[in-house]
């Protein structure tokens, strides 16, 4: 089977307003709350990201591979909401995209501090743009 992650925790202020907003942005679903957790399955339903209601908690950085489709439906509703996005992680607000690894991205925070990062090709192995993208369709 191999070493899979199955599930890990999104410190919030507020996890159930934390997870609507997340899955709003994604276009994945919110099913309510599993016990004190508010969890959104991503990567096809194996991995779930388990919202987590604390009073204080370190900012994270989150990072999705997903196809040039998915990304451009991302960005929209990004825009949509008015949140402010932009090209890098120091550069969080310029209201621009990437195009590094062959790819495009892009970088937003939510209001809790977290930043989410959406590309369309994995920088961590030297694959192709088209086995990346292949893969990314297996990973939301």
């Amino acid at each position: 089977m191999g070493v899979f992650l199955d599930h890990t925790i999104v410190p919030v202020r507020d996890n159930e307003i934390a997870a609507k907003f997340f899955a709003s942005m994604f276009g994945l679903e919110y099913a309510g709350p599993w016990g004190h957790f508010a969890p959104v399955k991503v990567n096809g339903g194996t991995l779930s990201l388990d919202f987590d209601s604390r009073e204080n908690f370190e900012r994270h950085h989150y990072a999705f591979l997903v196809t040039d489709g998915e990304f451009d439906a991302i960005l929209s509703r990004v825009k949509t909401a008015g949140r402010k996005f932009g090209s890098g992680p120091g550069s969080q607000e310029d209201m621009e995209i990437n195009h590094h690894h062959m790819g495009r991205g892009f970088y937003f925070r939510c209001d809790d501090g977290h930043s989410w990062e959406v590309i369309t090709h994995t920088y961590t192995t030297p694959t192709s743009a088209g086995t990346a993208r292949a893969s990314a369709g297996a990973a939301r």
